[in-house]
This record gives structure tokens, C-alpha cells and sequence, in this order.
């Protein structure tokens, strides 16, 4: 047990100090995230409305779909952008493989069934009389839209709460296509992961610590969101 316990005084020292690794390791993880989260919103958030608000031919498929992807194993999604992206590839001239624009496309990928199938399930849970009343008052397409965007808005933020929930806390598609590069790609759970095997533990936990601190965070900045809007 002594070395649980050096390891959180060791965890302890690193945090205080501001050791500049560890920042840079913290900060990778939360640019990589935002910016993969941030456009898993913008492409899910229309769609999602989009498939609640319409019937057409095969909707209950894309549905389960959807549904399905929500659950998507991380490293098989490492795996298939890595195919593309690896010299190999149809797309390895792009020279993506192991930087950080690699990690956000597949952690975009990560987030984007997740932020979809849940705006569209707040979108279907609302009450269906707010897209007539908006059309009764002479609303357009923009003008529905937005006072969908308002009525579901507390289901939208919890969406977009679990798509950066689970892009920030995978190790899979960072570790594949980001290559653990240090100072670079080396994010919060990669470094878990290599530092645990080399039996290295303050870093590690300094690193759990702060991935528990920002995970809080988010969900604090929810529930003051919503206590704001509601």
C-alpha cells in the first residue's frame, strides 16, 4: 500500500508545482476534445433536429443506427481512420497520421452518434404543438429552428455534455492516431497508460485528478446553464 500512497504525494508535488509537462499533457486533451466536441455539435445538432422533425422511408433504421454507434468501441475507431490516413491509405498524402488534427477527426467521429441520437431524442420528447404553433405565427424554417433550439435546450447541453464526456476519457483513437507524441499528442489517458506500465504512479494520478476536476467542472457549468435558462 506505500506505494499508493507515494504516488499521491507524488501526484500532490506535480500539481502544485504547475509542472509544465503536466500542463501541456492537460491542455492537449482539452484542445483535442473542444475542437472535436465543437464540431460534432455543429454537424449533429441540425441533423439531430432534423431526423426527429421529419418522417421519410427508412428513419427507424438510421434510428437503431444511430443507437448503435452510440456504443462504438474507440480502438475500432482508431483503427478504420488510421486506415485512411496511414501512408497506405487513400488519404496518407495528407500527412495527418499522428498529429493532433488526426485525434480531433476521430474523436469527431467518437462524439458524433452520441450528440445526434441525443438532441434527436430531446427533439421527440418535446411537445409536438411547439413546430405548429411556430408555423400558425408565420415562422420560417430559420425562425422554427431556433425555437426548437430554446425548447430543447437543456436536452441539447446534456448532449453535447456526453459527446466531450466521452471524446475527453478515451484512450483508443488518441493513442492510434495521435501516436502518444510528447509535447504533441500525448493527452491525459495515453499518458496514464504509458506511465501505469512503466509502474510510474504520481503522474498517472496527477493525471486521473485532473481528468475527475475537469469532468466536474463541465457538469457544474451544466447545472448553472440550466438553473441560468430555465
Amino acid at each position: 500500500m506505500d506505494y499508493i500512497a507515494e504516488g499521491f504525494e507524488g501526484a500532490l508535488r506535480i500539481i502544485l508545482a504547475g509542472d509544465r509537462e503536466f500542463a501541456t499533457i492537460v491542455l492537449v486533451s482539452l484542445k483535442v476534445a473542444c475542437l472535436s466536441t465543437g464540431l460534432a455539435t455543429a454537424v449533429g445538432v441540425p441533423f439531430g433536429i432534423a431526423v426527429a422533425e421529419k418522417q421519410f422511408r427508412g428513419r427507424g433504421v438510421l434510428v437503431t443506427l444511430l443507437n448503435t454507434l452510440m456504443s462504438m468501441p474507440t480502438v475500432l475507431v482508431g483503427l478504420m481512420v488510421y486506415s485512411f490516413l496511414s501512408r497506405r491509405g487513400p488519404l496518407g498524402d495528407w500527412g495527418l497520421l499522428y498529429t493532433q488534427s488526426a485525434m480531433v477527426i476521430g474523436q469527431f467521429i467518437l462524439a458524433l452518434p452520441i450528440v445526434t441520437a441525443l438532441v434527436l431524442t430531446a427533439v421527440a420528447g418535446m411537445d409536438r404543438r411547439v413546430r405548429a404553433t411556430a408555423t400558425a405565427m408565420g415562422a420560417d424554417g430559420g425562425q422554427a429552428f431556433r425555437m426548437i433550439l430554446h425548447e430543447a435546450r437543456f436536452g441539447i447541453l446534456a448532449a453535447v455534455v456526453a459527446g466531450f464526456g466521452r471524446v475527453f476519457a478515451e484512450v483508443g483513437v488518441s493513442m492510434m492516431l495521435g501516436g502518444n507524441i510528447r509535447g504533441y499528442t500525448r493527452s491525459i489517458t495515453t499518458t496514464i497508460a504509458l506511465e501505469t506500465s512503466k509502474g510510474e504512479f504520481a503522474l498517472g494520478i496527477a493525471l486521473g485528478i485532473a481528468l475527475l476536476m475537469v469532468a466536474l467542472g463541465v457538469n457544474v457549468l451544466l447545472a448553472l446553464l440550466r438553473r441560468r435558462m430555465g
